[in-house]
């Protein structure tokens, strides 16, 4: 949650002077892209701009304005740093990398830097309110409770002041003071969000008066009725006031609001497990597990549910993945008996001997449980796992298992009011709900999407110098997002294509163009056999057809992602297991990748398709070197720096991984800075 703001940045003066593209007309579009939100358009803008003139400071400090926004925090802090080298007296570009620090975790460095702002602006309230909300998170509570006070002296009226003194009188334990701070901010400003959260927490935390927090949740979801963790705490609020159905209404709109968020599913499944309807019950566990992987708590709440379900061979195998995990962990042992009991297993007795043994002990965490996270101001760690079940080296066993069956509370952020624009590079692309995924193959293609960032599609010497030969019936384009076919004309058009090519080669010595001109038809009518046929024919016609290679390979993987119900090279025998006709099928496009690389080692997108398949396969230090050569053939390959970002990731290299996701963000990669967020959530 970002508790901080910035203040409204006003408007640099213009840049001199104009070099090869005109700058100022680029500054200015991009500066309208930010003030509409378009952040990675603007990006492209000053991405020129620093080109033309890279001394000037101001397109750095631009540049950096739109990744804050788009949460590239890293970026934005690099590219500050870069304007306040070219100008170390531009008092904004302090004030933007301050904020990145702080939102980066690393608040000493961000007091640093507001201090300097305060050098020339004493009096600001944005940069005092921040300073103390940093001096708060390295507990440096009487300098940020000074801060508030002048604060609120200077502006008695600024709401935000009296919620930020709140949340330090709360977090210090002045809970009466806390809500008086509370009262005045909902005074001033009767949408004051986080004030009501506040008096929630407080009602919640402090005197359990439930029906006072229903009273401030509500409020709060009238404020701001689009964000799914006020709907999952006031869930949690209602539960407690037995408003099950209240409660279940809830969560139902959580997870609309938020597919991919796992605790309103596992928080409705407790309750649909209340109530014993164990299939709806399984359904959203289920979903638990596929969102967060071996979520310990779902599969210990879903044995149960398998048990009653007699599905002892599920709640058997959830059971021992939570023993595995949890050896010492009595409450597991003890369902392995229930189970095995209900399957007539007599081992049922040494699992429960072993529960009341273990009863009285307390619960160690195995060590490769433990995420170790260093803390910048005191430098201690803290223990615990994803699931936040045990947060120390030991604990009791019933303190342990209680958690096992209770809902769960998430952080409530209010600062989402910005509204999304329908184009895709528009608004906040980060907060987006979408799959993480790798950007796909390129390929050779008659179609592509273009987009205001990408109007036209990738260049390749090899498609260009077979478009110069007019031998097509159809432009070549090379891009990775190539849009479905689904004009009626078009469709015609290239079976009309195919007939032709039919007709010319049963009457003419075949070519290796007219083979590779009738598999491209094919590969675009989704005939991934006879286009692989054609490819192989060019191939043998012309063994350095370089493109023929790498669109075979292509077709190859195509059809193996649509059905698998293909034969490479004409062959009628099918491997009886499907997994080693996927090895098969891989193998062989691996080794056209290779061929293409062979016969055009200058060719970038070989390299990255090489990484991209080596990367899907699991070969993840492949995958980084293949990236990482296409990149050195082209340094402004933005799909090979996310998918060699989102390999980093992968290996744990969160520091590689976060600079290769920024890179591809400037390059116009949309994606990048959604799965920046949440790989650095």
């Amino acid at each position: 949650m970002k508790q901080f703001v910035i203040l409204v940045i006003s408007l640099l003066t213009a840049m001199p002077g104009i070099a090869q593209i005109n700058a100022d007309q680029v500054m200015r579009s991009g500066r309208s892209a930010i003030f509409f939100e378009d952040y990675v358009l603007s990006i492209q803008y000053f991405n020129l701009a620093i080109a033309a003139k890279p001394y000037l400071a101001q397109p750095y400090f631009y540049r950096a304005l739109a990744k804050f926004n788009l949460d590239d925090f890293n970026g934005a802090r690099a590219d500050a740093d870069e304007a306040i080298r070219r100008n170390p007296f531009l008092t904004d570009a302090y004030e933007l990398r301050a904020v990145a620090y702080q939102n980066l975790g690393q608040p000493r460095k961000a007091i640093a830097d507001y201090e300097t702002v305060l050098k020339t602006l004493p009096d600001n309230r944005g940069i005092i309110f921040n300073k103390a909300m940093a001096q708060q998170e390295v507990k440096d509570y009487e300098g940020a409770a000074e801060a508030f006070d002048r604060l609120l002296k200077m502006y008695p009226r600024f709401d935000s002041g009296y919620v930020g003194r709140a949340r330090l009188r709360l977090e210090t334990g002045d809970t009466v003071g806390a809500l008086e701070d509370a009262n005045k901010a909902i005074e001033i400003n009767k949408g004051a969000v986080n004030a009501y959260l506040i008096r929630a927490d407080i009602s919640i935390n402090g005197t359990h008066d439930y029906a006072k927090a229903l009273s401030d949740m509500d409020e709060a979801i009238r404020i701001q009725p689009r964000y799914a963790a006020f709907f999952i705490n006031r869930a949690f609020v209602r539960r407690n006031l037995d408003d099950y159905y209240g409660a279940i209404s809830d969560y139902d709109y959580a997870t609309q609001l938020a597919p991919s968020d796992y605790v309103a599913y596992y928080n409705r499944a407790l309750l649909y497990m209340e109530v014993r309807d164990f299939d709806r019950a399984l359904k959203d566990l289920d979903m638990v597990v596929s969102l967060k992987g071996g979520d310990i708590k779902a599969l210990y709440n879903r044995a149960i549910i398998r048990k009653e379900k007699r599905d002892f061979k599920g709640a058997m195998e959830d059971v021992n993945e939570v023993i595995s995990r949890y050896p010492t962990l009595a409450a597991g042992y003890f369902l392995r008996s229930q189970v095995k009991h209900d399957m007539g297993d007599l081992s049922a007795k040494a699992d429960y001997d072993k529960s009341i043994a273990m009863a009285t002990k307390t619960v160690q965490k195995t060590p490769e449980e433990f995420s170790d996270r260093k803390r910048e101001n005191d430098n201690t760690s803290v223990q615990a796992d994803a699931d936040g079940i045990l947060l120390a080296d030991e604990e009791p066993q019933e303190t342990v298992a209680s958690r096992f069956s209770t809902l769960i509370t998430v952080a409530q952020s209010p600062d989402l009011e910005q509204e999304f624009n329908n184009k895709q590079i528009r608004g906040r692309v980060q907060d987006r709900v979408a799959p993480v995924d790798i950007e796909p193959m390129f390929a050779a293609t008659y179609y592509s999407s273009p987009t205001e960032l990408r109007p036209n599609g990738e260049y390749l010497r090899e498609a260009d110098e077979i478009n110069r030969t007019r031998l097509l019936r159809f432009v070549l384009q090379v891009t990775n997002h190539e849009p479905p076919l689904t004009d009626q004309d078009q469709i015609k058009r290239h079976f009309e294509s195919i007939e032709y090519y039919n007709s010319y080669l049963s009457t003419h010595t075949p070519r290796a163009i007219d083979y590779f001109a009738r598999g491209m038809d094919f590969i675009t009518v989704r005939n991934y056999p006879s286009a692989i046929a054609d490819f192989t024919r060019a191939i043998e016609t012309s063994p350095t057809f370089s493109l023929a290679y790498l669109m075979r390979s292509i077709a190859k993987l195509r059809g193996l992602q649509a059905d698998g119900a293909f034969n490479l090279d004409g062959d009628k025998s099918r491997p009886a297991n499907r997994a080693e006709e996927e090895l098969i099928v891989k193998r062989a496009a691996l080794d056209d990748i290779d061929k293409t690389i062979e016969l055009s080692p200058d060719m970038a997108i070989a390299h990255y398709n090489k990484g991209v398949l080596l990367l899907e396969n699991g070969d993840l230090t492949s995958a980084i070197s293949a990236f990482s050569k296409a990149i050195d053939i082209r340094p402004e390959f933005g799909e090979a720096y996310y998918n060699r970002g989102y390999a980093y990731f992968r290996l744990g290299n969160a520091r590689s991984g976060s600079a290769d996701l920024s890179r591809a963000g400037e390059l116009g990669v949309v994606p990048s800075y959604s799965l920046l967020k949440r790989m650095n959530r």
